[in-house]
């Protein structure tokens, strides 16, 4: 297994998003890997939690990436969440996406749990699984 490709698959990840036209008409720019500091806009897109995988084969090393994608809104409702998530899905699904090290084999989604959190906000966490391959392993 070679988990060396996951910075590249992340940064993949969050070109994507930030490139797309229609995520970006619902949320503008706030899409983020890290939360900035101070107030958090009315509703943003980050990416966050992953586990990987051993993926290794004959052909050489490799990994599954599952990795979670949230929208969160003050939103009231779901409406908005749910329009954001799926631009979200949109955007990532079947995405040819160029690594800067190993290569993306595919994409796909996983699931996704819609909750209310404290605060009165409104939280999607969509959850996608990438499978890349190395191609610097040994």
């Amino acid at each position: 297994m070679s988990y060396a490709v996951s910075g590249a698959l992340q940064a993949a990840i969050y070109a994507q998003l930030l490139g797309d036209g229609a995520l970006g008409a619902l949320v503008g720019s706030n899409i983020f890997d890290a939360l900035p500091q101070g107030s958090l806009p009315s509703l943003y897109v980050s990416i966050g939690p992953e586990t990987a995988q051993e993926a290794s084969d004959v052909s050489g090393a490799g990994a599954w990436h599952d990795f979670t994608v949230s929208v969160v809104t003050d939103n009231a409702g779901f409406q908005s969440a749910k329009d954001t998530a799926g631009a979200v899905s949109d955007a990532l699904v079947g995405a040819d996406l160029t690594l800067s090290r190993g290569r993306l084999v595919g994409l796909w989604f996983r699931k996704a749990k819609a909750t209310r959190e404290t605060g009165g906000l409104r939280r999607i966490d969509l959850t996608f699984r990438a499978r890349v391959e190395d191609d610097l392993a040994a």
